[in-house]
């Protein structure tokens, strides 16, 4: 990118393509019309929503229909926790202790509400084990919950399997695959999820626009949790944010055509940085080496703090785990999950890589984190 900044933080967020940024620009200022209006300019715009909406489902198998637009992941994740929850009788959800604080602290709600919530633990490479999965599942269960990419380890979980069980054991399925959508081929029909939350400024669209994938066949058991306008089938409603649409919209499409390549290279810079990074003495990766996203590491260099080291690295840009919290004093729930010590925790780094990163920012961000790792540890 052109600017002084080296930038290894992708999973936090990723700049906008500079061709979804051409494709929202005229629903600014020259076709602004809102896509709820019945003149002839509103229905010219709602067809543009309609479009994205269509390249988005084609992104992951679904209907345009079945593609609710919200503000982000965040809010997608509370609409399909919370949105079952007044249609049901049962009152039972089972996570992971290595979800998203989105889906954490969701849950953390629900219990207050009277929900009843099983945190599924999770092996020193970030596993969970299905067969504990299954046990946990009763009449009671409403949902289970599991991400698909952990954002700060990029372990992936085996989705498809804990769908089929989920079905088997007649409870729903909800996936948030805010780190996988755009990056890897997802497909809902094929993973067996009914809902699954995703965001735009993940792969190369604008912030503050999401969605919810609700299968159709229960979009009528999800109650809103924002009334209004009636707007998206009275599941969330105010005015859509079109120009953000548009840009989703774009972000598809352009993944889904680039998705393979940008992969292929993005991988390669990931396997040459952590080659580089584990020739330092006393390094480590942290979490499943195999079964993980390609765009991330996470490396724990013992004997440092990760904020310490973040701050010192100046225009190099990295984080010791979620953008919520990317420099903190307190250890990642993801890594005490998995067994790590909180000095070990403390000591991790996450680098996520994207499109735009080229091997000379690899190369130069390598030399000046070994440098300051050592310089670190002889203070």
């Amino acid at each position: 990118m052109d600017n002084d900044f080296i930038y290894l933080d992708y999973n936090a967020t990723t700049p906008v393509d500079p061709r979804v940024l051409d494709a929202m620009f005229p629903y600014f200022n020259r076709a602004y019309a809102n896509s709820g209006s019945s003149h002839l300019f509103g229905l010219t715009v709602k067809e543009a929503v309609e479009n994205a909406a269509e390249e988005i489902g084609n992104l992951i198998n679904a209907e345009p229909k079945e593609i609710i637009f919200t503000s982000g992941a965040t809010e997608s994740v509370n609409l399909a926790l919370k949105g079952l929850k007044k249609n049901q009788h049962k009152n039972h959800i089972i996570t992971v202790t290595t979800e998203h604080k989105a889906v954490l602290d969701t849950c953390a709600q629900l219990e207050k509400d009277g929900f009843r919530v099983d945190y599924l633990d999770v092996d020193h490479l970030g596993n969970i084990n299905l067969s504990e999965l299954e046990s946990l599942i009763t009449e009671t269960t409403l949902m289970v919950c599991v991400m698909l990419v952990n954002n700060e380890t990029g372990v992936t979980h085996p989705i498809k399997r804990i769908g089929e069980i989920a079905h088997q054991k007649n409870c729903y399925f909800f996936c948030d695959a805010t780190q996988a959508v755009g990056k890897i081929p997802v497909n809902v029909k094929d993973l067996n999820v009914d809902l699954m939350a995703f965001s735009a400024h993940k792969f190369y669209g604008p912030k503050g626009i999401g969605a919810l994938y609700i299968a159709s066949a229960i979009k009528n058991k999800i109650q809103p949790q924002i009334q209004g306008g009636g707007q998206q089938n009275n599941l969330r409603s105010g005015t859509l944010n079109v120009p953000g649409i548009i840009g989703l919209g774009k972000a598809a499409e352009i993944a889904l055509l680039e998705m393979e390549q940008d992969a292929q290279k993005i991988k390669a810079l990931r396997g040459h940085l952590e080659n580089e990074l584990l020739k330092i003495p006393q390094t480590s990766i942290n979490g499943d080496h195999s079964a993980r996203i390609f765009n991330t590491t996470n490396i724990c260099f013992e004997g440092i703090y990760s904020e310490d080291l973040i701050l010192s690295l100046g225009n190099i840009c990295v984080s010791s785990g979620s953008a919520c919290n990317a420099v903190t004093t307190k250890p990642s729930h993801v890594l005490q999950a998995m067994g790590m010590s909180d000095r070990d925790a403390l000591a991790s780094i996450r680098f996520s890589i994207g499109k735009y990163t080229t091997l000379s920012e690899i190369e130069t961000a390598v030399e000046k984190i070994e440098k300051t790792v050592l310089l670190l540890r002889n203070r």
